[in-house]
């Protein structure tokens, strides 16, 4: 006779599959009281986590079978099997589970599959044991968008060919329509949607629709109605093949004209593309209404897509001439493509408008007249013949004026908290979040130290509850607490006397020699190290590198007055604060007269600091071959050395040296930290600051890394001049691979300028070698500075580009995306009414044969040139 001792013997030995014949027995009463002794052995291995794993792994899988046989209701049953700390990454024991539960009625049966297919973590894999269960329930499958997964991967690893498997699936009409209404491609069709490929899904249900098995009709409305929800071209992917696969008649396709329309009008590129040809073949074959022809016009005509416009208005130039009656509603939207930011397709469109406007269409004419100024000035002639003087622009436009962003201005520091509960409030934001703001911290940090030193077991009282929940306060954990805390914890731990159990380590030295995140780092907390052992000897009365904005600069003058006040005390500066202060502070020599009057060591050093021996570091430029990085076959890359500050390395305490040492960059940092700290440490030093970045940003235009273009609106922003480094790492981040990268480099190059900091001719020198040696690539600098000369900065964009194109043009080929570099020229050139003269090899590109891009925007370039030459407005660039 079977026990309850026998089965948990079983479960404790993880004999899985002897459990149903040792459960069978059981009655219901003798199953509710192992339940609860299985509930103990459950909470047991759950709560001594990794130091039984061995136990658990083998325990788990029958536990499992056990705990879900005894349970009475499927509800029970259902959160006892989708327990993840039963299976982690094994197979769930499906047919030990149906062999246990065979005993339960079919109703049943059926609510537990429901159940489990309602659980989206892991009906995928319990799909096994789901179809089973629906099998000797008899009731219908459920259709959850994990069971759909777990479907379509059970018919994939199952023998035989795909088309085989789905043809002798029970379920296959009820789960291949929800194929297409699962918010992504399920995984399995996602990977394997060729549609030539006999073996892979689109083949297979078009084999199967042609034998009558599926419903033909059904998978193309899925697969329509699934391109016309929308995504990415890798997401519409596996409808793309199946509706291929498919071969849609002639007449399918034109029941789904709207359809048609609609996706050519939102979808992606090749997704239109290919709506947009089954349109063209549907309006040659006379079944697409003018009517629906203008709609589907009006839209495609505003994508920025050139390849789809231009196709569209092939399209209508084929219509029109077919159909000579179409004109009055084909012939308005036209207009829509006298904006678009291609002149060649402006010029398409004006012929074609132009070519089938009839003597009498008087308000259509004044209509396209009055969208003339849409087009680009070298159409406006034409514009004015084909639609009368209407078309002619204002002449009184007055001046150009540059429309630049107004740059970031530095946000002066709040005071630090006045109360206890301020700054208790305030330490435990910036302990409990995940990011911190340079003057959330620093404010904190200040904070503590003043009343530490003002009545400090009052503020210990008051933080502990806020901070009870860190470990190295808890009784049960404190002996994890076994080395320096990191950030503000340090000085927190600091004033409420928290220690760590073993004995302290020695003072953090970087012991990278090519990170300059490494050397912050320990810079950083070698101040809060000294705060805290301060607070537990002598309390600072107040910190001297607390910034006065928010970029981390600290206003000479108030370090001036924080001095004096130290002196009045009594009170020496800390060696690191002080340090971290001298860093931070603007170079201003009119401050310099207030320091040397001071009459200490540090008001001298500060004095000194203000003069020559705050000079920030050399930075010398070179060209580093491939074989210098790690990235094998890699072009060359400039490389930014930074020579030594004496004063840092002579006078400075021992953490902070390694930023006045010598640094020759050899490549990538990998180690992180937010930028806006990094910028705080040296904020009066930004060309230090991008040449240790550079090789960063380099790699977001070599090597498709991200994110390392997010120092550059900082560095813009910060203070120091803006030399030849920070002009190279923004020209850098211009190339950069990402849109969102390029458009950090974007935002930096644009505070610059506003700041009247920017150097176009440095700039347009640097892309120049850059463009030369690889690094940035013509078509992404010409989607940057697109965007830089949509914000309104068209005399800035062109200066950049006047000194860039030369070399371009006269080099033995012009590198792809020159022609893109060409269009955006012009187009500054058109608006701010530049002067210049023509860059040298611009004639000759001009002149060749042929309508290529590069051709069409270099004629169009040097026309603007001439014009602006002979008119020579005031306000020219």
């Amino acid at each position: 006779m079977t026990t309850q001792l026998d089965v948990l013997a079983a479960v404790r030995a993880g004999r899985t599959r002897t459990l149903p014949a040792l459960l069978a027995p059981l009655d219901r009463a003798q199953r509710r009281d192992l339940l609860a002794t299985l509930k103990e052995l459950r909470g047991e291995l759950r709560a001594d986590g990794w130091a039984r794993w061995e136990e658990r792994d083998r325990i788990s899988p029958a536990l499992l079978v056990a705990g879900a046989a005894c349970q009475t209701g499927a509800a029970a049953a259902a959160s006892w099997i989708g327990g993840r700390d039963m299976r982690r990454w094994r197979r769930l024991p499906h047919d030990a589970l149906v062999e246990a539960l065979a005993d339960r009625d079919a109703k049943w049966l059926g609510d537990l599959a429901h159940r489990l297919a309602a659980r989206p973590s892991t009906v995928r894999d319990d799909y096994p044991l789901i179809g089973e269960l629906v099998r000797r329930a008899g009731c219908p499958v459920p259709t959850t968008d994990g069971c759909v997964e777990g479907w379509a991967t059970a018919v994939r690893d199952s023998r035989g060919s795909l088309t085989h498997a789905l043809r002798r699936d029970p379920h296959l009409t009820a789960f291949v329509p929800r194929l297409f209404d699962t918010p992504e491609p399920v995984t399995p069709l996602a990977w394997a949607c060729e549609p030539d490929d006999p073996h892979q899904w689109p083949t297979a249900l078009a084999t199967l629709a042609a034998e009558g098995l599926l419903d033909r009709a059904a998978l193309l409305d899925g697969c329509t109605a699934r391109l016309l929800r929308g995504g990415t071209a890798l997401v519409l992917k596996p409808y793309r093949a199946v509706l291929r696969a498919l071969q849609p008649t002639v007449e399918e396709e034109r029941e789904r004209t709207a359809d048609w329309i609609a996706i050519a009008a939102d979808a992606p590129s090749a997704v239109a593309g290919h709506a947009q040809q089954v349109v063209a073949r549907l309006a040659a074959a006379g079944h697409v209404t003018p009517g629906l022809l203008a709609e589907m016009s009006a839209a495609v005509l505003f994508r920025p897509e050139r390849q789809l416009v231009r196709a569209q208005l092939v399209l209508l130039g084929k219509t029109l001439a077919r159909d000579r009656s179409a004109a009055p509603e084909l012939l308005p939207v036209l207009g829509e493509a006298f904006g678009h930011a291609d002149t060649d397709i402006q010029e398409r469109a004006l012929k074609l408008a132009a070519a089938h406007l009839g003597g009498d269409d008087h308000a259509l004419r004044a209509e396209f007249a009055d969208r003339a100024h849409l087009l680009s000035p070298v159409h406006r002639a034409r514009a004015v013949e084909a639609f009368g003087a209407d078309a002619a622009p204002d002449e009184d436009t007055g001046p150009y004026q540059e429309l630049l962003p107004p740059p970031p201005l530095p946000v002066p520091f709040a005071p630090a908290p006045e109360t206890i509960t301020e700054t208790v409030e305030l330490v435990a934001a910036v302990v409990n979040s995940r990011t911190e703001t340079v003057e959330e911290f620093e404010r904190a940090l200040d904070g503590l130290v003043r009343h530490a030193h003002r009545n400090r077991a009052a503020l210990a009282e008051s933080l502990r509850p806020a901070l009870a929940d860190r470990y190295w306060l808890d009784p049960e954990r404190r002996h994890l607490y076994t080395d320096e805390l990191s950030g503000l914890e340090h000085v927190a731990a600091a004033v409420l006397d928290a220690r760590p159990a073993g004995p302290p380590r020695q003072a953090l030295v970087s012991w990278r020699s090519d990170c300059h995140h490494t050397d912050a780092a320990v810079a950083r907390h070698a101040r809060l190290a000294e705060a805290a052992q301060r607070i537990a000897t002598r309390p600072l009365p107040f910190l001297l590198a607390t910034p006065t904005l928010s970029t981390g600069t600290l206003d000479p003058h108030v370090l001036v007055a924080r001095l004096t006040a130290y002196a009045r005390l009594g009170e020496t500066p800390a060696p690191a604060d002080f340090a971290q202060a001298l860093l931070r502070v603007r170079r201003d020599v009119s401050a310099l007269p207030e320091a040397a009057a001071l009459g200490t060591p540090e008001g001298d050093r500060l004095a000194d600091w203000l003069g020559e021996g705050g000079r920030p570091a050399a930075v010398t430029r070179h060209t580093a071959p491939a074989e210098y990085h790690r990235y094998g076959g890699a072009p060359d890359r400039h490389v930014l050395d930074t020579g030594e500050r004496a004063t840092v390395v002579a006078e400075f305490p021992e953490q902070f040296r390694a930023l006045g040492r010598r640094r020759t960059v050899s490549g990538r940092c990998w180690d992180g930290g937010a930028p806006e700290t990094l910028i705080a440490l040296l904020p009066e030093d930004r060309e230090t600051l991008a040449a240790w970045s550079l090789p960063a940003v380099t790699s977001c235009a070599l090597d498709d890394e991200r994110r390392g273009t997010d120092v550059l609106p900082g560095l813009a922003a910060a203070g120091g001049p803006a030399g030849p480094a920070l002009h190279l790492a923004v020209a850098t981040g211009l190339g950069a691979r990402h849109a969102e990268d390029r458009l950090r480099a974007v935002d930096s190059l644009l505070t610059l300028a506003g700041r009247g900091e920017l150097d176009t001719a440095r700039l347009g020198a640097d892309l120049t070698e850059l463009l030369d040696l690889g690094t940035v690539k013509p078509s992404r600098l010409a989607d940057a500075l697109r965007t830089t000369a949509a914000t309104g900065a068209h005399g800035t964009t062109w200066a950049v580009l006047a000194g860039l194109l030369p070399a371009l043009l006269t080099g033995s080929a012009e590198p792809r995306g020159t022609g893109e570099l060409l269009e955006t020229a012009a187009e500054c050139v058109e608006q701010c009414g530049a002067a210049s003269p023509c860059p040298a090899g611009l004639d000759d590109t001009a002149a060749r044969p042929g309508r290529s891009r590069l051709v069409t925007q270099a004629a169009r370039l040097r026309d603007a040139l001439h014009r602006n030459q002979e008119a020579d407005p005031p306000g020219g660039a």
